[in-house]
């Protein structure tokens, strides 16, 4: 069997896969509450990033200098 002929996960490296399943099994309840959990989640990690991480990184990086150095 080739690996393209494996699936989607064929690309990845199986303990990426692995991480999300067992993330997907930690979370309790049905389908659609385990859906919701991590969409929950995943937001809870965006808000945090925006809102903390990104701010105490800014100063570090040269996106919004002009100077041209040559």
């Amino acid at each position: 069997m080739t690996q393209a002929s494996r699936g989607p996960t064929a690309l990845r490296p199986r303990s990426v896969v692995e991480v999300y399943a067992a993330l997907w099994r930690a979370l309790p309840g049905p389908v659609w509450v385990r859906l919701l959990l991590a969409l929950l989640a995943l937001a809870a990690v965006v808000v945090v990033c925006f809102a903390w991480l990104f701010p105490q990184l800014a100063p570090l990086l040269p996106l919004n200098d002009p100077e041209v150095r040559g």
